[in-house]
C-alpha cells in the first residue's frame, strides 16, 4: 500500500514539475515574440524619423510634387497614432511604396540625386530597411516557435489551460509583393 502511495505522489511531482517547465517555455516564447517585435518597432520608429527630412529635402527640389509630400506625412501621422501591433505592421507596410516613390523623383532632378543630405538620407533609410528586413525574419522565427509549442502535444494542453494566443506572421502586402513595371517607375 505504500509503494502505491509512493507512487503517485511521484508520479504527482512529475507532471507538476513538467507542467512549469513546459508553462515557462511557452511563457519565455511569447516574451521572445514581443521582444522581436518591439526590434521591427524601433526600426519603424527611426524610419518615420527619417521621413520629414527627406520630404523636407527633396522638397528644395521638387516643389510641385505635393501629392507624395502629402501621403508621406499622413503615413508618417498614421504610424505614430496607431494603437495596436496588427495595426503598426499593416500602415508599415504602405511606407516602403511611398519611400520608393521619392526616391524616383530624384531620377527627374539631378541636382538631387547628388546632394549629400539626399544621398546620406538614402543611405540611413537603406540600412534602416535593412535592419528592417532582419527583424522581420527574427519575429516570424520567434512566431513559428511559439505556435509549435502551443500547437504540440502536451504544451498544447497548459496554452489551452492558460489562454496561450498565438501570434499572426509578419507577411508582406499583395502591392508588396507584385513586380512594378517599367511604366510605374517614373523613368
Amino acid at each position: 500500500m505504500h509503494t502505491l502511495i509512493y507512487w503517485v505522489v511521484g508520479l504527482s511531482i512529475v507532471v507538476l514539475l513538467a507542467s512549469i517547465i513546459i508553462f515557462n517555455g511557452l511563457v519565455a516564447k511569447r516574451n521572445m515574440v514581443k521582444n522581436t517585435f518591439s526590434s521591427i518597432d524601433v526600426n519603424l520608429k527611426k524610419r518615420a524619423d527619417l521621413i520629414p527630412n527627406l520630404v523636407d529635402t527633396v522638397k528644395a527640389y521638387a516643389k510641385h510634387e505635393k501629392e507624395v509630400f502629402l501621403k508621406a506625412t499622413q503615413l508618417r501621422t498614421s504610424l505614430k497614432n496607431s494603437r495596436t501591433q496588427d495595426e503598426r505592421l499593416h500602415l508599415e507596410s504602405d511606407v516602403g511604396p511611398v519611400i520608393g516613390e521619392i526616391f524616383a523623383l530624384s531620377e527627374n532632378y539631378p541636382k538631387l540625386k547628388s546632394d549629400k543630405n539626399f544621398l546620406n538620407l538614402q543611405r540611413n533609410l537603406t540600412d534602416i530597411e535593412e535592419n528592417i528586413s532582419a527583424s522581420r525574419r527574427a519575429y516570424n522565427s520567434a512566431v513559428m516557435a511559439q505556435r509549435n509549442a502551443i500547437e504540440t502535444f502536451p504544451s498544447s494542453f497548459i496554452a489551452q489551460t492558460f489562454s496561450f494566443q498565438s501570434h499572426e506572421y509578419f507577411e508582406v502586402e499583395s502591392l508588396e509583393r507584385k513586380l512594378p513595371k517599367i511604366k510605374d517607375l517614373n523613368l
